[in-house]
C-alpha cells in the first residue's frame, strides 16, 4: 500500500512542481516514512498510509511546496520525540517551522461537548491558531482522510470527529470554495451521523441508479455530438447528485421529484467565448426551465466561482442541469482558490491576498467583545448562512447573508453610507429600506450629510456590522451628552462652594484629579462626572487636599452621611454613601459575594479587600463597612486562582476550554515550570467562581485550585 500510495504521490508532484522545489519535497517524503516508521494509526494502519492520502489530496489543490511538505512531516515531531521543531526548521526552514508548530496546537484541540457553545469556542481557537491559511487547508486534507479511511468504525471517537467537521470544518471549506473537499466531507458527516437518512436516500437512488445513469450517458453522448459538430474542444463530464446535496434539498421540504439537478452534467472547454457558443447550441435545441439559467461568468460568486447554469428538458422528458466553464473556472470550482497558492504568473499575488482576507474574517470573529450571542450571529453572517449576491450602479458585487435590507448593503460599502442613508432605490424603483433584498437585485443608496442613522433600524437590519455600526454612533452620542453634562455638573459645584471656575480649573489642578482618579485627560473627567461614576462633590473635594488629607474628607464624608436613600449607582457602598472612590485590592481581588471590608487609603479613595485578607487584618484605624450593591447590575471581577498539577505537559488549552464552556474568559495564566498555574479569570459572582474551580479539579492533571492572594 505504500509504495503505491508513493508512486501516486511522486506522480502528481511531477505533474506541476518546479524541479527546484521537487529536491526538497522528496526528502521530506523520504524523511515521513522514516522518522513514522512502525506507527500506527487510530484503526492500526501504519501511519504513513494517512499522511501519504492526505498530501495526495493537497496534490490535487495545486499546493505549494512548503504546504505539501508540511503536510507530509507535521506529525513527525508528535509522534517520535526524537525530532523537534528546531530540527524541522535546520531540515526545511522557517515556514515549514511555523505552519508544523500551527498544525500541533490544532491538533490538540477537540469538541467538549455536542452544543453551540463549544462548537463555537473550538472555531475561535482553531483560526486563532492558524497563522497561515495553509494550516487550514492541510487540516481539511487530513480530516478527509481520517473520515474515509481511519474513523470508519462507529466509535464514540468517529461520532466525535464527524461533529467537528460539520459544525467547524465544512464551513471553513466552503468559504474557502474547496468544493473538492467540502462535498465529500459532507457526505461522509451525513452517513456517520444520520445513517438512517443517509441509507435511505442511497437506496432510493440506488433502485434507479441504472436508469438514472443510462439517462445521463445518452444526454452525454448527444451533447458531445452536438459540440463537436461545432469544431469546439471540450471535455464532458457526468454525475448523480452527491448523498448530502439531495438530502438539503429534501430537508427543506421539496420531494425526490421536485430535485431537478439530480442529473448533471459539466462541459469544459478552452476559451470564455466556447462556453457562450455552447450555451446557445443547447438552448436552441432542447427546452430549457425557466428560472434556471445563472451567469456566474460575467458576475463571478466571492469565492472566485464562474460558471453557466441551466437547466434543460431531455428528449425522454428527463431533466438534466448543465454547466458549462472553462478549464481554470473548473480548477477554481472543485479546488478554490486554494488551488491557485503556488501559480507564478502575475495576478497570484491578489489570489493568495484573497484567501488571507477569507482568514482575516475568521481570526475578526475573536475581537469583537465576549457577547457570545453576537460572536455566534456573526460565524452565521459570514459562513453558515446562505448568501445573495447584489450589485451597486456600477456592477460592483456584494456579498450579504440572505434576509439582508438595503440599510445591511449601506454599511457593506461604508460606514458613512449607512449613517447619512435617507432611502434606497432596487432595479430604480424607490423601496422602504426594511425591503428583503435579492440575488441580483441591483441597488442604490441615497444620503444626506443632514441624516443620522436611527434605532429603530436594529429592529431590521440582518448584519452584525450593521448592527454594530449603528449602536457605535448612538454609544458616541451619548458620551458627547455625558461629557457636555459632566462640565455643567462641575461648574455649578464650584460656583456652590463659591470658588472662581478659573481658579479651579487650571491645569495644574485638572492634571491632579486626572492623576488621582486614573482618568485619561479631561474628557474622560467630565465624561465620569456626566455618567454619574463620581459626584461632582467628591472631584471638588479632592482639590482640597491641602487642608485635609483626602482619607480625612472620606471619613468626615462618612460620618456624617445621612443614609436617607438606596438609590445608588456604584458595585459597592461605603458606609451607605455612593460618591466615594472605591478600587478593587489587587492583593486579594473580591469578586461580588463575597465578605468584604473597605481600607480608607491616602490617595485612591477606598480600597476594598476580602474580610479575610491578610494586608488588612491589623489595620482596623481606617477599616469601614462596605456592602455590595444588590440593586445594580453587577460588572465582571477578576479573581486570581492557584492550579497546582500534577505533570510538566502544556495544560493551557485544557483549562482555557473549561472556562469557555462556563462563559468565562481568560485574563491571563502564567506558569514558571509548567506544573502550577496563576490563572487571572473575569467572574460575575462568587457562586460562578466556585463552580470554574470544580470543573477544574474535575480535570484528570489537577491536584488542587485555591483562590490566593499577592
Amino acid at each position: 500500500m505504500k509504495q503505491e500510495l508513493k508512486k501516486d504521490f511522486i506522480k502528481r508532484i511531477e505533474e506541476y512542481v518546479e524541479n527546484e522545489d521537487k529536491v526538497l519535497i522528496y526528502k521530506a517524503l523520504d524523511f515521513a516514512c522514516d522518522k513514522l516508521s512502525g506507527y500506527k494509526t487510530y484503526d492500526k494502519k501504519a501511519y504513513i498510509n494517512h499522511i501519504l492520502r492526505s498530501t495526495i489530496t493537497l496534490t490535487k489543490l495545486h499546493s505549494d511546496r512548503d504546504t505539501i511538505i508540511s503536510g507530509l512531516i507535521n506529525w513527525v515531531p508528535v509522534l517520535n520525540e526524537n525530532i523537534t521543531l528546531d530540527d524541522i526548521e535546520k531540515e526545511f526552514g522557517k515556514d515549514v517551522k511555523k505552519i508544523t508548530a500551527s498544525l500541533m496546537k490544532i491538533n490538540k484541540l477537540k469538541l467538549q461537548k455536542d452544543d453551540a457553545e463549544s462548537t463555537m469556542y473550538l472555531r475561535k481557537v482553531l483560526v486563532g491558531l492558524s497563522t497561515d491559511v495553509r494550516v487550514i487547508i492541510i487540516k481539511l486534507a487530513e480530516r478527509l482522510d481520517n473520515l474515509k479511511y481511519v474513523y470508519t468504525k462507529p466509535s464514540d471517537a468517529q461520532k466525535q470527529k464527524a461533529l467537528e467537521t460539520e459544525n467547524v470544518l465544512i464551513p471553513i471549506a466552503h468559504r474557502l470554495g474547496i468544493n473538492y473537499i467540502k462535498s465529500e466531507l459532507e457526505d461522509l458527516c451525513l452517513k456517520y451521523l444520520r445513517p438512517e437518512i443517509y441509507k435511505e436516500i442511497e437506496e432510493e437512488l440506488d433502485t434507479t441508479r441504472n436508469e438514472l445513469t443510462a439517462r445521463l450517458e445518452e444526454m452525454k453522448d448527444e451533447l458531445s455530438d452536438m459540440i463537436a459538430e461545432n469544431n469546439i474542444k471540450f471535455r464532458i463530464k457526468a454525475r448523480v447528485k452527491s448523498v448530502h446535496s439531495i438530502y438539503s434539498k429534501l430537508s427543506k421540504g421539496k420531494k425526490m421529484s421536485q430535485i431537478y439537478d439530480i442529473l448533471a452534467l459539466r462541459i469544459i472547454t478552452n476559451r470564455v467565448s466556447d462556453c457562450y457558443q455552447i450555451i446557445g447550441l443547447i438552448h436552441a435545441k432542447y427546452k430549457s426551465l425557466p428560472n434556471r439559467f445563472k451567469d456566474y461568468i460575467a458576475k463571478p460568486k466571492e469565492n472566485m466561482y464562474q460558471s453557466l447554469h441551466t437547466g434543460i428538458v431531455g428528449q425522454d422528458g428527463s431533466i438534466f442541469e448543465v454547466q458549462i466553464r472553462t478549464e481554470e473556472m473548473d480548477e477554481i470550482a472543485e479546488h478554490g482558490i486554494a488551488s491557485h497558492w503556488s501559480y507564478k504568473e502575475k495576478g497570484s499575488k491578489m489570489i493568495q491576498n484573497l484567501m488571507e482576507q477569507k482568514l482575516e474574517i475568521f481570526r475578526s470573529l475573536m475581537d469583537i467583545n465576549d457577547d457570545k450571542q453576537e460572536v455566534e450571529d456573526d460565524f452565521k453572517d459570514n459562513f453558515i448562512n446562505e448568501m445573495i449576491y447584489v450589485y451597486t450602479p456600477k456592477g460592483d458585487v456584494l456579498e450579504l447573508p440572505i434576509g439582508s435590507t438595503p440599510v445591511d448593503f449601506a454599511y457593506k460599502v461604508h460606514s458613512h453610507v449607512g449613517d447619512t442613508m435617507v432611502g434606497a432605490f432596487v432595479n430604480d424603483q424607490m423601496v422602504p429600506i426594511d425591503t428583503k433584498l435579492k440575488n441580483d437585485d441591483i441597488v442604490s443608496i441615497k444620503t444626506s450629510n443632514n441624516s443620522t442613522p436611527k434605532k429603530e433600524w436594529l429592529n431590521f437590519v440582518k448584519t452584525n456590522q450593521a448592527k454594530n455600526k449603528i449602536k457605535a454612533f448612538f454609544s458616541k452620542q451619548d458620551r458627547e451628552k455625558y461629557i457636555e453634562k459632566g462640565e455643567e455638573l462641575l461648574e455649578r459645584e464650584i460656583r456652590k462652594r463659591k470658588w472662581s471656575i478659573n481658579d479651579t480649573l487650571t491645569k495644574d489642578n485638572i492634571n491632579k484629579l486626572v492623576s488621582t482618579l486614573k482618568l485619561k485627560d479631561y474628557e474622560d473627567l467630565k465624561l465620569s462626572v456626566g455618567s454619574l461614576r463620581y459626584t461632582a462633590s467628591y472631584v471638588m473635594s479632592l482639590l482640597v487636599e491641602d487642608k485635609h488629607d483626602i482619607s480625612d474628607v472620606i471619613l468626615e464624608k462618612i460620618t456624617s452621611h445621612v443614609k436617607d436613600t438606596n438609590n445608588y449607582k456604584n458595585d459597592i457602598i461605603v458606609a451607605g454613601c455612593d460618591d466615594i472612590l472605591v478600587t478593587i485590592a489587587n492583593c486579594c481581588k473580591p469578586v461580588y459575594g463575597d465578605e468584604i471590608v473597605g481600607y480608607i487609603t491616602k490617595g485612591s479613595g477606598v480600597s476594598i479587600h476580602k474580610k479575610d485578607c491578610p494586608n488588612v487584618r491589623e489595620k482596623n484605624d481606617r477599616i469601614v463597612s462596605v456592602s455590595w450593591n444588590n440593586n445594580k447590575e453587577v460588572e465582571n471581577y477578576i479573581a486570581r486562582l492557584l492550579v497546582k498539577t500534577d505533570n510538566d505537559d502544556n495544560n493551557v488549552l485544557d483549562i482555557v476550554t473549561k472556562c469557555s464552556q462556563r462563559g468565562l474568559s481568560i485574563e491571563s495564566i502564567n506558569t514558571n515550570n509548567n506544573i502550577d498555574y496563576e490563572v487571572l479569570v473575569k467572574v460575575p459572582n462568587v457562586d460562578k467562581l466556585s463552580q470554574f474551580m470544580v470543573d477544574l479539579k474535575e480535570l484528570k492533571f489537577v491536584k488542587e485550585v485555591e483562590r490566593v492572594n499577592k
